[in-house]
């Protein structure tokens, strides 16, 4: 398909079939259900580090960026040294957190947000301004698509897309069946010279949000697309030769529901586990405190520097306190380089089975 035949939104068919109905159906109660039990947790942003690194990790996966559990969590708290693939991820997650604060702030999503999401993602890599960018087949280089060529053309697109997901009466369909819709878009148009495919998994979650189907960023599509690779990729080239929507919304949509049941036992598992310890503390040591729950569930990882700064302890007390929950065998303790690190063991083993 030419760059030429990538048309405006909304689509000119019926996004909304009996048969999509059926299935957006089941992904909004799924949905409903993972929004209901995030907010069972006390502190639910603490799932902004835990989950949104392992989605960061699946992300970049799919563009075979591949890193470790343990590189990509010792990245987050700055242990060193690190794969070049654990900083993508990290990179990935520090794109998603300011794009959720872009949302929060303005509640539409811009091209300009968009752009400065990219540029964490893969930074140097503006809108294209120079034609010649293919789509391959990595195993045959056969080129599969070419994507809008001309900078006003790429403009042109960005500009019906922002205002497609910011103005409902553009397209006075359900907005959950319209995600699918802005992702084929965004990665049709796929405006920058790298970082298209990441950036547009981060839109697909800040546009729920935006509707307030979820408060934060906890439902991440990118295992589920690491597991149907072959098939993300042949239903949005249908789209793009056949114009065949419904297979392709369809298949998101049914995504959506899938990975939203798997987190819910994801962040039950958490919920449960916080719970756990914070009686084990409570129950076993005098320096219990919801902020330091919070530390030990905000990453896998501890530091002694992170008690010192948020409990405002000096780093003797706090080096006790995380030595003692290694004594009782809450944490583990691993050593890097000069530095102690002090391991959810039980956290880190949830977030590997998700």
């Amino acid at each position: 398909m030419e760059s030429e035949n990538l048309n405006f939104l909304p689509p000119a068919t019926n996004c909304e079939t009996k048969a999509i109905l059926k299935v957006s159906i089941k992904a909004s109660r799924a949905l409903a259900e993972l929004k209901g039990e995030v907010k069972k947790i006390p502190n639910s942003q603490i799932l902004l580090d835990t989950i949104s690194l392992q989605e960061a990790k699946d992300s970049n996966e799919i563009e075979n960026i591949v890193t470790t559990d343990d590189e990509l969590y010792q990245a987050s708290v700055d242990v060193s040294p690190t794969s070049q693939a654990a900083k993508e991820a990290t990179k990935y997650a520090e794109a998603l957190k300011l794009g959720l604060s872009l949302v929060r702030e303005k509640g539409i999503i811009t091209t300009n947000d968009i752009q400065k999401i990219q540029e964490i993602v893969s930074e140097n890599h503006p809108i294209r301004k120079i034609p010649g960018t293919v789509l391959k087949n990595p195993a045959t280089g056969e080129i599969i698509y070419t994507p809008p060529q001309e900078y006003n053309t790429i403009v042109k697109l960005l500009q019906n897309l922002e205002a497609y997901m910011n103005i409902d009466e553009l397209h006075d369909i359900d907005a959950l069946i319209k995600m699918p819709i802005i992702h084929y878009q965004f990665e049709s148009i796929h405006p920058f010279y790298d970082g298209n495919g990441r950036t547009g998994r981060i839109i697909n979650i800040l546009y729920l949000i935006q509707q307030n189907l979820l408060d934060i960023p906890v439902l991440y599509l990118s295992s589920y697309i690491i597991k149907n690779k072959t098939d993300y990729y042949n239903l949005l080239q249908k789209v793009r030769t056949e114009a065949v929507w419904e297979e392709w919304i369809l298949w998101m949509l049914r995504g959506v529901e899938q990975t939203a049941r798997e987190t819910i036992i994801v962040v039950n598992k958490i919920r449960v586990l916080m719970d756990k310890i914070k009686k084990d503390i409570k129950a076993n040591f005098s320096f219990y405190s919801h902020d330091l729950i919070n530390i030990l569930f905000k990453h896998p990882y501890s530091r002694i520097d992170f008690l010192s700064r948020e409990l405002d302890i000096h780093r003797n007390t706090a080096s006790s306190y995380l030595n003692a929950l290694v004594d009782f065998g809450i944490l583990e303790k691993v050593r890097v380089g000069n530095s102690n690190y002090y391991l959810n063991t039980e956290l880190m083993r949830i977030l590997k089975t998700r």
